[in-house]
């Protein structure tokens, strides 16, 4: 990728201002990006991924200004975290402007508003004149892309501007708020980057009483119980697993006695294996795997590891706890 001002970016700009698609670079996932000016564009966006008009896409704003114009209410608790974790990988749900469109929030009341870190996002936003819908560059339900190459892959007609690899790898983590005069609830509906313990040490400068807790909400995108999947099973296994589980995944998944098993080995630091998770579903896959197992390790629990899991257990076909989750 050349300089800001390269042919590239503005193709891109000519593109997302007459309707089209453009496949973006953010810190945490490649996005599929169109104006949310743009009902061809946002309906493109659900075509090519796939996506069922149920899941919410995410607006991605150049500035806290440019967020608070595509919300209704801007609550105090929302400004204080905004200020603090902007531009990066925290997504608001909060109640929408009048003038969103309502594909974008799967005709919900809320809209899901971040501001990315990405200097190259935030550029292509800038040329756009207008905040960007952008889920994931992937096929829905299948693993998300921290390459351009990922990207390319899955969309091979699609403009890519290539950012290099994503720094945080994860999708952003989404939160809505419940707001009473004795308390304000911050809900996680989906973790991500900013991790609850993060958010919580933030709060402690927050002058009023705050809690932080895990929901689940069709407000969030990427809520769906089966999500992230690599093109070949992945299953959670215990550290003692054997040719005898493998044997037992087949039959529970009803598929042939795998030939090439490839475990997902994860560094002990989160936020590498964050950075590294998807590609290396994708890269196992590519180099002649037909099953992906990774090992539940109780030494790699909270933080950013609550999104690694998350994330997983979305992805997984199998666990040790659970058998076939595709049956779930």
């Amino acid at each position: 990728m050349g300089p800001m001002d390269s042919a590239e970016l503005l193709k891109a700009r000519e593109l997302l201002r007459n309707g089209d698609v453009v496949a973006i670079p953010t810190e945490t996932v490649y996005g599929l990006a169109a104006s949310i000016d743009s009902n061809s564009g946002l309906k493109k966006i659900f075509a090519l991924k796939e996506r069922p008009y149920f899941d919410p896409l995410i607006v991605h704003v150049g500035s806290i200004k440019d967020a608070q114009l595509v919300t209704k209410d801007w609550p105090p608790v929302a400004d204080f975290l905004a200020r603090w974790f902007w531009p990066g990988p925290l997504t608001l749900v909060l109640p929408k402007a009048d003038h969103i469109d309502p594909i974008i929030t799967s005709g919900l009341d809320t809209v899901a508003v971040r501001f990315p870190s990405h200097p190259l996002a935030l550029e292509i936003i800038r040329l756009a004149d207008s905040p960007l819908a952008a889920p994931s560059a992937n096929k829905f339900g299948r693993t998300s892309p921290s390459k351009a190459s990922h990207v390319r892959a899955e969309f091979p007609d699609v403009l890519v501007i290539d950012g290099g690899e994503c720094e945080v790898g994860l999708e952003s983590t989404v939160i809505d708020f419940q707001i009473a005069k004795e308390k304000s609830i911050v809900r996680i509906l989906r973790p991500g980057g900013v991790t609850k313990e993060m958010l919580s040490e933030a709060l402690t400068r927050w002058s009023g009483p705050t809690e932080v807790v895990a929901a689940e909400s069709s407000a969030s995108p990427g809520h769906v119980k089966h999500h992230y999947m690599p093109p070949i099973p992945l299953a959670i296994v215990d550290d003692d697993f054997d040719a005898g589980t493998v044997k037992k995944i087949a039959k529970d998944l009803a598929l042939p006695l795998f030939q090439k098993v490839s475990e997902l080995s994860l560094p002990t630091d989160a936020v590498q294996a964050a950075r590294l998770i998807y590609s290396e579903m994708r890269r196992l896959a590519e180099q002649g795997a037909d099953l992906l197992v990774v090992r539940k390790t109780k030494e790699r629990e909270g933080g950013l590891w609550t999104a690694i899991w998350d994330r997983l257990s979305r992805a997984a076909s199998w666990d040790s706890d659970n058998g076939n989750r595709l049956g779930d």
